[in-house]
């Protein structure tokens, strides 16, 4: 441990403007990496569920594929604060590593789970020990000036949409080996058709722990590190939601974390429903979609994505404000999800298409705009940036709680149905919360870090 520590001395020099680009780089790679791991089960996490429903009798598959995609963000809304407030005590880079070890760990496990109690514990073990998310957005903002932290907000926002580019299309393309090439016929994948799928997003993050291991430097100085003394697991739940609950209360701070709570409820209905209806026959109105062609479409929202966030938010955040850029998204995003259940199966890509484009813009301009928004808020107000980028992790966990199983209920209750409330519904309660995030948006103070000077 020792070496490991004298290797990352030199890690305070990250901090600087001119010695960020390599560390940049490095959490661009572990974060592509890790998210590859991530969005590699998003085309088959549906399949599998109703594949172990079937085996156990259950017909409520809809409510299953909520509550399995439920379990992730339900243990990220209890351990995102803990992390997010133990790296600012320990730093940065320790936490990055065990979100790491978890996705390692839980991936194979998901993909060999026999029972969809299984296949849950495993979602909620890889949500829980995953404090990526809110942590490498802290890293950013460790080591940039506010005129810079939207860019680099983006080009991290560009690994996690380059990583959900890749990771579905592999997710499709490896689903059910044994039915597409003969070496995998009789073997474990054979008897757990996602399990391949799952082994490679495992080897992929240990890559990334490996690269975190050795090329990461710290991005917080000990010098400005918290000085706590150490408290219990119960202790610091409690402390975390006590420190959650104030930075709601704080007027400015408070509101733009309520305004991604609304975005992520109604992106993650969506979540929960989207290959539901894209895999449905099309005499009952889906597409009738296979696995493959399921990563494909989560494909093109990752290409977006990188398109968005490692190329448009740069030039986009210079010449407005991201106060500006979020309602905008946060529209765009509601117009996208409304129109995704009037695609028809003569022609599905020709209103898929821009539909997932039109979202994943929205949502790729929303996300490092509202980071780079509270960076800025928290900043004003003296507010350590750790503590609270983990309790906006964890209020938008919160929400990603409430909304697969919010499409799952509403899926379940609609999908057979005809006239208003049939299958569209669940897509329009979506919009609906995003204009209402929009609404509430539009109420946000003026950006504190805007001072002209972006430009030079």
């Amino acid at each position: 441990m020792s070496a490991s520590v004298d290797h990352l001395e030199p890690s305070d020099e990250t901090t600087s403007e001119d010695g960020a680009g390599g560390a940049l780089l490095v959490l661009f790679l572990v974060t592509f990496i890790d998210m590859i791991g991530f969005g590699i089960v998003i085309p088959f996490l549906t399949y599998l569920v109703e594949d172990l429903a079937v085996g156990q009798g259950i017909a409520a598959v809809g409510l299953w594929v909520g509550l399995i995609m439920t379990a992730y963000p339900t243990a990220q809304f209890l351990s995102a604060p803990l992390w997010g407030g133990l790296s600012d005590r320990i730093g940065r880079r320790p936490i990055l590593i065990v979100g790491l070890v978890g996705n390692t760990v839980c991936f194979t496990l998901f993909g060999l789970a026999p029972t969809l109690l299984v296949a849950a514990s495993a979602r909620f073990m890889a949500g829980f020990f995953n404090g990526n998310i809110p942590v490498a957005r802290a890293y950013i903002g460790d080591m940039s000036s506010p005129e810079k932290m939207a860019a680099r907000m983006g080009l991290i926002g560009a690994a996690f949409g380059l990583g959900f580019t890749i990771g579905p299309f592999l997710g499709g393309e490896l689903s059910a080996p044994a039915e597409r090439w003969s070496i995998f016929e009789g073997t474990v994948f054979d008897a757990h058709p996602y399990l391949l799928p799952c082994v490679l997003a495992s080897a992929l993050s240990i890559v990334a722990l490996l690269i975190a291991m050795t090329r990461l430097p710290e991005s917080l100085p000990p010098e400005r590190r918290t000085r706590t003394e150490t408290l219990g697991w119960a202790s610091t739940l409690r402390s975390s939601v006590s420190g959650m609950t104030s930075m709601m209360r704080t007027p400015a701070i408070g509101r733009l974390i309520l305004v991604g709570m609304l975005f992520s409820f109604g992106f993650t209905i969506m979540h929960a429903v989207f290959i539901l209806f894209t895999e449905m026959s099309p005499a009952d109105g889906g597409l009738g979609f296979s696995e493959a062609q399921n990563g494909r479409v989560f494909a093109i929202i990752g290409l977006t994505g990188i398109v968005v966030q490692g190329g448009l938010i740069r030039p986009l955040s210079k010449r407005v404000s991201s106060r500006t850029l979020v309602p905008v998204a946060i529209l765009l995003t509601g117009l996208g999800l409304g129109a995704i259940p009037y695609a028809t199966s003569s022609a599905p890509w020709l209103w898929l298409l821009p539909t997932c484009i039109l979202m994943a813009t929205g949502s790729g301009v929303f996300q490092p705009s509202s980071s780079s928004l509270l960076a800025s808020y928290s900043s004003e107000r003296g507010e350590r940036l750790g503590g609270v980028m983990g309790a906006s992790e964890s209020a938008s966990a919160f929400a990603r709680i409430l909304g697969p199983v919010t499409g799952g209920v509403v899926w379940t209750a609609t999908w057979q149905r005809e006239g208003l409330l049939d299958y569209h519904t669940v897509f329009r309660l979506c919009a609906l919360i995003m204009l209402l995030g929009a609404l509430l948006s539009l109420t946000l103070p003026p950006e504190p870090s805007r001072d002209g000077n972006e430009d030079d």
